[in-house]
């Protein structure tokens, strides 16, 4: 069993910043493929990023490849998304997700989900 907690969402201005955290409680989380997601009011949850188990391979949605960083700390048992040049669109509330041992990137492939954390970018 696999717990999640996201923090750092917030409202920020287009253009701006925002660092998410998620602390993952398992026994060894790095055995854990990491993605988030995120949910738009009234669209279905959709694949931002995931990273790998050791951290050595990262994959992105087109809408945010270039803007937006997914990290890890398997000492921390932490797993990070560094958003920046934010845009209105990136609205959503953010989710982070746990697979165990596969790379995978669609959402009813994870096993584990946090609670979300809320992103609001104001025009």
């Amino acid at each position: 069993q696999v717990q999640l907690v996201e923090s750092g969402g917030g409202l920020v201005q287009a253009g701006g910043s925002l660092r998410l955290s998620c602390a993952a409680s398992a026994r060894t989380f790095s055995d854990y493929t990491m993605g988030w997601f995120r949910q738009a009011p009234g669209k279905e949850r959709e694949f931002v990023a995931a990273i790998t188990r050791s951290g050595g391979r990262t994959n992105y949605a087109d809408s945010v490849k270039g803007r937006f960083t997914i990290s890890r700390d398997n000492a921390k048992n932490m797993v990070y998304l560094q958003m920046d040049s934010l845009e209105p669109e990136d609205t959503a509330v953010y989710y982070c997700a746990a697979r165990q041992y596969y790379f995978v990137l669609s959402v009813r492939e994870y096993d584990y989900w946090g609670q979300g954390t809320q992103v609001t970018v104001s025009s």
